[in-house]
């Protein structure tokens, strides 16, 4: 008979202890292992521990209706699945302490409601990105660097649960007919997962996880990302409706410096942003968010970014905003921003400025127009003003290291010049790199539209000597 579900009392009791209430979870805490036995070492190895978890979670779930838990919000059960976890633990034969049975508590709890051995690192603050390679071994990102973890599943078929729970919260879901899928869990955080028979050697799981709170452009300069000056012209750049596009590679930070740059457009505009997964947090008033949908098992029912792009020019934006682009909808994004709708961001992944140019060339090749070289790129000379390249370098530290403006074309080729730098210097303590973020002394060409929206940055912000040409006063920051 199914245990009845009762709403706990409103008093501070040790409910107060579940992670449902209590506050962020500690780093230092190592989810597999058993705690020591105040005044001695603990009776029960990590293996009988996690054997009796597995027989607590199933008899647990043969006494609790699942069904009606479903329905019912997380701390209005703890009470209720707490008291039947100690009622069974009483019957176990090996006898825990009160620190082993408050973790295996939290751990069942966490099977249940949760991502199971996976739930502490998604509170962590300080991890931004959780990647399992196979069950039995679970990295985390941490300031920019990969850390190995304890975290451990009991199995595949363990992992393969908690991929199922996030997958078909969403409506998707993941077998041997589609074994890729992403998804993204309650808070935002994007995941992809994949599994046998193209991941060879058992599932795989990826979380990105999503910032609650927002970075700023203050917070890039404190974490030394880019200089004052640097930060002082992209807002200038954002404001008088310059494209704007951002290249960087893996884990660099562009979808960071595109939250923050899309909160400088003015409240009074219309935004769509069309994203894979939604991610940006802009919090103007007017905002209308689209995000693609896969297709189906029957491989129906898919709405591409492309689709959404050319929807989204007859809901009169005033800016499209495009998490990342990466196919045949650069073609229209491209037009987009040569039909008045300037002002727009994107991303795309690449090294450098050049490359991301290049980059767009084969994007447009790929919607199979046939247009000739020199058009693809008046194309994207006439539309893209701003390249902004981020880099993760290799003490994890993630910076914009290159700013350029894209002046024109001269024959067939497309002609940038670059405005400011991050100029590496060497290795220094502790492995960080060591370098400046320095002004070219080249006055943008965009200076004329910035002044035609009331902005007048000044010839020292650039570098430039107050009469004209580099050189001169050297700009601090």
């Amino acid at each position: 008979m199914s245990e009845p579900i009762r709403t706990p009392p409103n008093r501070p009791d040790e409910a107060s202890a579940d992670r449902g209430t209590r506050g962020p979870w500690t780093p230092p805490m190592v989810i597999n292992q058993t705690p020591a036995r105040a005044g001695g070492e603990s009776r029960v190895d990590s293996k009988q521990f996690q054997e009796i978890k597995g027989r607590v979670h199933r008899r647990l779930l043969d006494r609790l209706n699942l069904a009606t838990i479903e329905k019912v919000d997380r701390e209005q059960v703890v009470e209720t699945i707490r008291r039947v976890v100690h009622d069974l633990l009483s019957q176990e034969m090996v006898p825990l302490t009160f620190d082993e049975r408050e973790v295996l508590i939290t751990q069942v709890l966490d099977e249940i409601f949760g991502l199971g051995p996976l739930e502490p690192l998604v509170h962590d603050p300080t991890v931004s990105d959780i990647l399992v390679n196979t069950y039995s071994s679970v990295f985390i990102e941490r300031n920019g660097k990969l850390e190995h973890t304890d975290v451990k599943f009991q199995d595949d078929r363990h992992l393969l649960q908690v991929i199922d729970r996030i997958v078909s919260a969403v409506g998707r879901r993941i077998d041997d007919s589609s074994p890729m899928v992403d998804a993204r869990l309650p808070d935002g955080s994007r995941v992809n997962a994949i599994i046998k028979p193209l991941a060879v050697d058992g599932p795989h799981l990826s979380i990105r996880k999503f910032k609650r709170d927002a970075l700023t452009g203050e917070d890039l300069l404190q974490f030394q990302s880019l200089s004052e000056p640097m930060l002082t012209f992209l807002k200038a750049v954002v404001r008088a409706r310059l494209n704007v596009l951002i290249s960087g590679g893996t884990g660099a930070g562009k979808t960071t410096l595109l939250n923050i740059l899309s909160s400088y457009i003015p409240a009074t505009e219309r935004i769509v942003t069309i994203e894979d997964s939604a991610e940006l947090q802009l919090r103007q008033p007017h905002v209308v968010r689209l995000e693609t949908r896969p297709a189906n098992i029957e491989g129906s029912g898919e709405v591409p970014q492309r689709m959404l792009l050319v929807n989204s020019l007859r809901m009169r934006p005033d800016r499209i905003i495009i998490g990342e682009v990466r196919g045949s909808e650069a073609v229209d994004m491209l037009q987009a921003m040569n039909t008045g709708h300037d002002g727009s961001l994107t991303t795309l992944h690449a090294n450098s400025p050049r490359d991301a140019l290049s980059r767009l060339e084969t994007m447009i090749s790929m919607a199979s127009l046939d247009l000739p070289e020199k058009a693809m790129r008046q194309q994207v000379a006439s539309a893209i003003n701003i390249v902004i390249q981020m880099a993760r370098l290799s003490d994890g530290a993630r910076k914009i290291v290159q700013i350029s403006e894209i002046v024109g074309m001269e024959g067939d080729v497309i002609t940038m010049q670059e405005i400011f730098l991050f100029e590496r210097e060497g290795i220094g303590e502790n492995d960080k790199v060591l370098g400046n973020f320095k002004a070219t002394g080249i006055r943008p060409r965009c200076s004329e539209r910035l002044k035609a929206y009331g902005i007048d940055l000044g010839a020292v912000l650039f570098g430039e000597r107050p009469g004209g040409g580099p050189g001169g006063t050297k700009p601090r920051w």
